[in-house]
């Protein structure tokens, strides 16, 4: 569905004397301790964040999927969907695809079709991590790690079929998430494993075009519980390393063991030079795929803390770097959830922007422990919702999205559309 802009115009309205007052005060604090309000605008309106073409139905676990109703049935659809997101927050300019979920029959049509909302691509996924029905081989034991070379040829098709896809649509990266990994120990050869991967990553990578970047991402554990293949950052940088300077780690959030340190992981990538992007989420024990900020604010704020001190340095020489959402929920709207990832994105971005870097650089060069925690917190602590909701003003886009989402009753309306036992397809 296309959203009646005057609807949104009629939305701002109201709201806007309220929303002014907020933003005068928060500006006015944030002027006197000497940061530049409009170049912080700025920054938070251009801001975008892709989103995935899987998350836009209701996700599942072991145990069962419900579907919410009026689900996109196509891929058609599913950039409609991302469409609506986008003319609510304006921060959602970008769509990414999974292959074979997602195959554009006409390319140009779907091109076409993502201009007409804004949308461009983002980066596109391949999946070695299922068998597809047509496909001759299994990767139940592996793909571009298994003992088998066929099975290794076919996977290594796949994904080039997957960049073939990614230029006609405009897409510039190609991501890889590989299952691979063992249950038991001796099951495989860790050495080989390895380096039968390198082997299918150099195939892939000598296909890529010029302009393109290849994201290698991690994983602990799941669906193997012994080892991965790609296990950790330490694994993917290593694998970048070796494949050259068009490889670029891809730090999955719910990727990690307990309580490890993502925002280190981050600045080690970036001192590197080999960041490529994010996929965001959110988790209480493990890689549940919740909504950004749900659980962990704070690390996520501290992620952006050395995201913002890697980019604006010198001495960081890092490429421009891909924000997506990759999430899977079972009991919430997906388009609510999707609204409530993107604006926790941003304010960690904003509690970010907001953090007196030359006093914080002054405390940490003099070991005051003390003091760098109270700029630390000062900044997380201060609601920054007003500037997100100013940008999104300038930009056009709805003051309060999930409000005006819900009193135009627009979930209802996709069902009366789509149905109600609708499932998006893929998942």
């Amino acid at each position: 569905m296309i959203l009646d802009k005057s609807l949104i115009q009629q939305h701002n309205e109201a709201l806007a004397p309220a929303q002014q007052k907020k933003f005068e005060f928060l500006k006015e604090v944030l002027q006197d301790e000497g940061h530049n309000v409009p170049a912080i605008l700025d920054q938070l309106a251009t801001f975008q964040i892709a989103i995935p073409s899987w998350a836009l139905g209701t996700g599942g676990t072991r145990f069962g999927r419900f579907a919410g109703g009026g689900e996109p049935r196509s891929l058609e659809e599913k950039i409609e969907d991302v469409g609506l997101l986008h003319a609510l927050n304006q921060s959602s300019g970008a769509i990414s695809l999974h292959i074979p979920w997602d195959i554009p029959q006409n390319a140009s049509a779907i091109k076409q079709l993502a201009a007409s909302f804004g949308l461009q691509f983002d980066a596109v996924n391949s999946n070695t991590f299922q068998d597809q029905s047509e496909q001759e081989y299994s990767y139940k034991f592996g793909s571009l790690s298994h003992t088998d070379k066929h099975v290794r040829d076919q996977a290594i098709a796949h994904n080039l079929e997957v960049i073939k896809h990614g230029i006609d649509l405009g897409s510039k990266a190609l991501t890889i998430w590989l299952s691979d990994g063992t249950d038991f120990p001796g099951q495989q050869n860790f050495r080989r494993s390895f380096q039968r991967t390198l082997d299918s990553f150099q195939q892939i990578y000598a296909a890529l075009p010029d302009d393109w970047n290849v994201f290698i991402e991690y994983k602990p554990y799941e669906p193997h519980f012994y080892s991965t293949v790609v296990a950790d950052w330490g694994t993917s940088l290593l694998f970048c390393q070796k494949l050259g300077e068009k490889a670029l780690g891809l730090v999955d959030l719910g990727h990690h063991l307990p309580n490890t340190n993502i925002e280190q992981i981050v600045s080690r990538f970036l001192m590197e030079g080999k960041l490529g992007g994010f996929h965001f989420n959110d988790s209480k024990y493990g890689d549940d795929d919740l909504t950004v900020g749900a659980m962990r604010p704070f690390q996520l704020f501290l992620i952006f803390n050395e995201l913002v001190e890697g980019m604006t340095s010198a001495e960081v020489n890092n490429p421009p770097l891909s924000w997506m959402i990759d999430a899977s929920h079972n009991v919430k709207d997906p388009l609510e959830d999707l609204l409530q990832s993107v604006e926790a994105i941003k304010i960690a971005y904003a509690q970010a922007l907001i953090i007196n870097r030359k006093a914080l650089e002054k405390a940490q060069e003099q070991n005051d422990t003390a003091q760098a925690q109270e700029i630390m917190q000062q900044a997380f602590r201060t609601d920054v919702r007003p500037l997100l909701a100013q940008a999104r003003l300038q930009n056009g886009a709805a003051l309060e999205p999930i409000p005006f989402y819900r009193q135009n009753k627009i979930r209802q309306k996709l069902i009366n559309q789509r149905g109600v036992k609708t499932y998006t397809t893929g998942l």
